[in-house]
C-alpha cells in the first residue's frame, strides 16, 4: 500500500468547545522502533477526549496533539508479530482522530471475530480500563457484587458486559429509566435511576444491608463518601474520574472499622510495558469470548471524521447508550 505523505486528521490548534474539531492536514506519522502504523477505518470517542479539548487533559510527553486514544483499522507498517494488512485495534496515547496512526505494538489487539471496524474501534480505551480497575485493582471475582456509575456509558456498558462474563453481580446507577432499561437489556441485573432515588438506600435494599464488595467510580466529588456507605466489609473503591471533583471529604473510622480498600488510577500516562501486559491480558482471557458470544460491542452512534464536532455534542450532552465512533 502507497503510504502519502499528508493526511486528514483533528488537531484543535487551542482549547474550546466542539467547533474547534476542524478537519487539518498533518504529515502522516512515521513509526518508531517497536510501534506500527494503522490505517485507520474508526477511532474511538471517549470523555477523556473531550477534556483534552477543553484543555483540562493534557497529553503525556511525547504524545500527538491529535485527539484520540482508540483505533481499529489496518496495518499498513509491522513491527513484531504484526505484518501489513493485519486487522487490529489498538490504544494509544494521542492520534486516533486521523487517517493514520501510529501504535506500540504491544498495545494493539487482533479484531475479536464476527466484529467490524466500528465495532472493534470502541474496545480498547474501555476495555484496557475496566480489566486493570475492576479485575486487577478491584480484584472482583465470580460471585461477587459490583456497583457502577454511568451505567449507560462505554466504561458502564463495557463493566455490564465484562463483569456478566466473569459471573459478577452488577448494580449500575444512570440517570433515567430509560438508560436504566438499557443496562438491564445488557445484563444488568438491577439498575438504579439517581434521579428518582437514593442510590445509597437503593443497594443497601438490594444487597439485604451487606453492600456490594466494588465500587467503579467515575464521578468522584460528594459520590465518594457516599460509595463507602455502599460497600461491604472489605470492600473496594476504585476511582477512573472525577467529574464532580478532585476532593472528598470521608470517615475514616468507617475506613478502618470495614476494612475498605480506595485506590484508583489513570491508564493514560502509564507506560508501554503496563498497557502490553494488559492487552495479553485481554487477548488471553477476554478476547476469546467475543467468539463464544459472550461478549459483544455496544455502539451508540457513528460520525464521520468531518463531523467529530457533532460527535463531542452527542458525548456533552450525555444521552449515549455505548461507544460513539468516528468513521474515516
Amino acid at each position: 500500500m502507497t503510504i502519502p505523505p499528508t493526511m486528514t486528521a483533528i488537531d484543535p490548534a487551542a482549547p474550546g468547545g466542539p467547533d474547534v474539531l476542524v478537519p487539518v492536514d498533518r504529515p502522516v506519522p512515521v513509526p518508531a522502533d517497536g510501534e506500527v502504523l494503522i490505517r485507520v477505518h474508526a477511532a474511538g470517542v471517549n470523555r477523556p477526549d473531550v477534556l483534552q479539548r477543553l484543555g483540562l487533559y493534557p497529553m503525556p510527553p511525547g504524545a500527538s496533539t491529535i485527539i484520540g486514544l482508540e483505533v481499529a483499522g489496518e496495518v499498513v507498517v509491522g513491527s513484531g508479530r504484526w505484518q501489513a494488512g493485519d486487522r487490529v485495534c489498538a490504544l494509544v496515547a494521542g492520534g486516533g482522530y486521523a487517517e493514520y496512526c501510529v501504535a506500540p505494538a504491544g498495545q494493539c489487539l487482533p479484531i475479536p471475530d464476527g466484529l467490524d471496524f466500528i465495532a472493534a474501534a470502541g474496545l480498547p480505551e474501555t476495555y484496557f480500563t475496566v480489566w486493570s480497575n475492576l479485575f486487577e485493582r478491584g480484584a472482583v471475582k465470580a460471585g461477587e457484587t459490583i456497583l457502577v456509575h454511568g451505567g449507560t456509558s462505554g466504561i458502564g456498558t463495557t463493566a455490564i458486559l465484562l463483569a456478566k462474563a466473569f459471573g459478577i453481580r452488577v448494580i449500575i446507577t444512570a440517570g433515567s429509566s430509560q438508560k436504566c432499561a438499557a443496562a438491564r437489556g445488557l445484563g444488568a441485573d438491577h439498575a438504579i435511576d439517581y434521579k428518582a432515588s437514593d442510590f445509597v438506600d437503593k443497594v443497601a435494599g438490594i444487597t439485604g444491608g451487606r453492600g456490594v464488595d466494588v465500587v467503579l467510580d467515575m464521578v468522584g466529588g460528594d459520590y465518594i463518601p457516599r460509595n463507602l456507605n455502599c460497600l461491604a466489609d472489605d470492600g473496594r473503591h476504585v476511582s477512573i474520574a472525577l467529574q464532580k471533583g478532585a476532593t472528598a471529604e470521608i470517615n475514616f473510622g468507617l475506613v478502618m472499622r470495614r476494612r475498605l480498600i480506595l485506590t484508583g488510577s489513570m491508564l493514560r500516562p502509564r507506560p508501554v510495558a503496563f498497557k502490553a501486559a494488559i492487552a495479553a491480558a485481554l487477548e488471553a482471557q477476554v478476547w476469546p469470548r467475543f467468539a463464544a458470544g459472550k461478549l459483544r460491542a455496544v455502539s451508540d452512534q457513528t460520525f464521520s471524521l468531518a463531523d467529530a464536532a457533532d460527535a463531542h455534542r452527542r458525548m456533552e450532552a450525555g444521552d449515549h447508550v455505548g461507544k460513539i465512533v468516528l468513521t474515516m
